[in-house]
């Protein structure tokens, strides 16, 4: 007898999206776990719960305007979820990569720092965010976006990932919802 969506609880539904994550120990290089979503992103069910509980969780939130992506696996996410909610995607790109005027932000990498950029009329001031990727590891993305959003005087309610990395966390992350 199968079971409706209804009927599978919250410990069912992230226990599927973690069968579908897999590891690459020693990737890209010596002592690291690559976490794989290929195959969550292959599974539409699984791919589908993901949305749908990132989605009920927002709803919580009151009122959001936009949903924002960060390069690269933000946009794989972000889309599906603003589609959901009815709002507006705005991605975050990597330095040179949007046209137009753009308003930058720096942030800090295992082995060095990186620059990201948004295009300058993509947040308006007082506008509501969601920033979305999948993963967070060091947390410099996050903050960057989060400067990102507060140049262009808008207001992060949350920042949803997939996975959240245990011990990795370099900065002091609040506002941050996690599935795994």
């Amino acid at each position: 007898m199968a079971m409706s969506s209804g009927m599978v609880d919250r410990d069912s539904k992230l226990g599927l999206i973690s069968r579908r994550i897999r590891d690459f120990p020693d990737f890209p290089k010596p002592g690291i776990v690559y976490k794989d979503i290929c195959p969550l992103l292959a599974d539409p069910v699984a791919f589908c719960t993901v949305i749908d509980l990132f989605a009920e969780h927002v709803k919580t939130l009151g009122s959001v305007d936009l949903v924002m992506g960060l390069e690269a696996r933000g946009f794989l996410f972000g889309p599906s979820l603003a589609q959901r909610l009815s709002v507006g995607f705005v991605p975050v790109r990597k330095k040179g990569k949007l046209p137009g005027a753009t308003v930058l932000a720096n942030y800090s990498l295992e082995y060095g720092k990186d620059e990201m950029e948004i295009q300058a009329d993509a947040i308006q001031p007082g506008q509501r965010v969601i920033i979305v990727d999948d993963v967070i590891a060091t947390g410099g993305t996050l903050e960057a976006a989060c400067k990102l959003v507060k140049q262009m005087q808008g207001e992060v309610v949350q920042y949803l990932v997939v996975m959240l990395l245990p011990g990795l966390q370099t900065c002091q992350i609040d506002k941050v919802f996690h599935l795994l």
